[in-house]
């Protein structure tokens, strides 16, 4: 008699989360909660604004306005079910919507790798380039630039996540997490997990190390531009820029990296949870903040926007 598929037996998961801290779960809601609405407000205000605003359609306000509406996604991929899991007892994800979360907060992390290095390369030519910006920068260039990322990066997440989800799981169905963490569904599986751990190493190196080192040496040169700017002010203006996004952009990276590439183990880890909120929740409430909401141009077109609705009523 031929041996079912242990994997079609498994109907649901359940998500440990933080059920061996119930005291934490109350604070992490409200702490989370709040983050949750600080990311919603911050970035829904910045793609109004860009899209309202005629003189911020320009490359840098196209790409932060895709940054923004991808970390609204990002996060709703998960913080609803990590909400909901610190309010009900019992814990359950069915095994379909597992596997749609998995896909979504996957894909939505790699397109947002490819993303900021498209950023970095957007002001590495507008301020090394000015002349050429223009030309290089069309719209054109960049609707294909963020639609490329989406496309390949929702692909290369199906790829992973179908893969991921075929093993069998042979009745286990304890997730060591917050949501269906792809490194923690593995973790369960009852078979040799090489191949989905080779397809995620190599979708690793591809978009976090040579992503961020074309950052890094993007503002490398935009910093040696900046030294040559006789103006003290100026310099100063760009340093302080400079310094704000590459402290978000290693933040998310670092945290990224710590998780996907570092040696495998079977056993769960609290730091895996603590490093997937920093870079699925902290980073995108930051986004906003450092890229756009200190932004003199944003503050008065959202003022503008403002003042247009409070006119219309």
């Amino acid at each position: 008699m031929e041996k079912p598929n242990q994997t079609s037996l498994l109907v649901e998961f359940i998500l440990l989360g933080l059920s061996a801290h119930p005291k934490l779960e109350k604070m992490f809601f409200v702490l989370i909660l709040l983050t949750y609405l600080v990311i919603l407000l911050g970035n829904g205000v910045l793609i109004v604004v860009t899209i309202l605003d005629s003189r911020l359609h320009t490359p840098m306000y196209f790409f932060l306005g895709n940054l923004s509406f991808l970390d609204i996604c990002y996060t709703t991929s998960s913080v609803p079910l990590v909400l909901d899991g610190f309010l009900t007892p019992q814990k359950t994800i069915s095994f379909s919507a597992c596997a749609i979360q998995m896909f979504l907060s996957f894909s939505m992390a790699g397109t947002e790798c490819v993303l900021l290095g498209m950023m970095a390369f957007d002001r590495y030519v507008a301020i090394c380039n000015p002349l050429r910006y223009p030309v290089l920068m069309s719209r054109r260039l960049c609707c294909l630039l963020a639609g490329a990322a989406w496309v390949l990066c929702l692909l290369k997440s199906v790829t992973e996540t179908v893969i991921a989800m075929r093993l069998p799981f042979c009745g286990h169905q304890v997730v060591s997490h917050f949501t269906c963490e792809i490194l923690a569904v593995l973790k369960l599986a009852c078979a040799d997990t090489s191949i989905s751990e080779a397809f995620l190493l190599v979708g690793a190196i591809l978009l976090l190390p040579v992503p961020l080192a074309f950052i890094c040496l993007s503002y490398t040169l935009i910093l040696a531009t900046t030294l040559r700017v006789p103006s003290a002010a100026g310099r100063r203006k760009a340093f302080s820029t400079c310094s704000a996004h590459l402290a978000v952009v290693m933040l998310f990276y670092s945290t990224v990296i710590f998780m996907y590439m570092k040696p495998k183990s079977k056993e769960a880890r609290v730091s895996d949870e603590v490093f997937t909120v920093l870079y699925a929740v902290v980073t995108p409430m930051l986004n906003p903040i450092i890229y756009s909401l200190r932004n003199k141009e944003v503050k008065e077109a959202a003022r503008k926007v403002w003042g247009r609705m409070q006119a219309s009523r």
